[in-house]
């Protein structure tokens, strides 16, 4: 694998928030990291400070699949019924593998929050913004950025609304055995890692 910032998928990410004005700090992890807190531990960081961009699809009008990117603490589960409401999109589902690489550009395990092939409306756990710094993936399942929760906001275009089933304190001694922002609902054919997240080390905010 090139090294994080010669890998096409990383670039995008590195470009994207490059035109917000912003400098990323990409960093690769071990390839051993399959779980979420395999993947704190990884970065110094808690298991609520991951990002797990989960993707999820409804109907548009004209009957094209209308994606919604969720950014999610790791520590949470997305609640359907909220998401539902939130957008106005009852028959709101998660996307398959196949669906979330397609809408995206990013291979499964690696979705980021930015950086997408087409414009999707982001929706962010506000409990993310319960730390000073978070980390999202980058683009690949082992390359990870560092980024205040303000700035993972503006970069992304994120609305920030309650989607989750729990609050983080219900969730931050879980064990999720899925990868960085995987969802175990999202393995690919091969039982690979499903989407995007990560954690912050003290003072790696951008």
């Amino acid at each position: 694998m090139p090294t994080a910032p010669e890998h096409p998928a990383v670039q995008r990410v590195i470009d994207a928030a490059a035109r917000k004005g912003v400098t990323l700090g990409v960093t690769t992890v071990p390839a051993s990291t399959h779980t979420a807190q395999d993947a704190a531990a990884a970065v110094g960081a808690a298991l609520g400070q991951i990002v797990k961009s989960l993707v999820f699809v409804a109907v548009a009008d004209d009957g094209t699949p209308d994606p919604v990117l969720c950014l999610v603490s790791g520590a949470n589960r997305v609640d359907l019924g909220r998401l539902a409401a939130v957008t106005g999109k009852p028959e709101i589902r998660r996307a398959t593998a196949r669906e979330a690489s397609e809408l995206t550009g990013f291979s499964i395990g690696g979705i980021p929050p930015i950086g997408h092939v087409r414009p999707l409306r982001v929706i962010m756990d506000p409990d993310l913004g319960r730390y000073p710094t978070v980390w999202a993936a980058a683009g690949t399942d082992s390359v990870v950025f560092p980024v205040t929760p303000a700035t993972l906001r503006m970069i992304s275009n994120a609305v920030v609304s309650p989607i989750s089933d729990e609050s983080i304190e219900d969730r931050l001694d879980a064990v999720e055995h899925v990868g960085i922002g995987e969802d175990p609902d999202l393995r690919d054919d091969r039982g690979g890692p499903g989407l995007p997240g990560t954690t912050p080390a003290p003072n790696l905010g951008l």
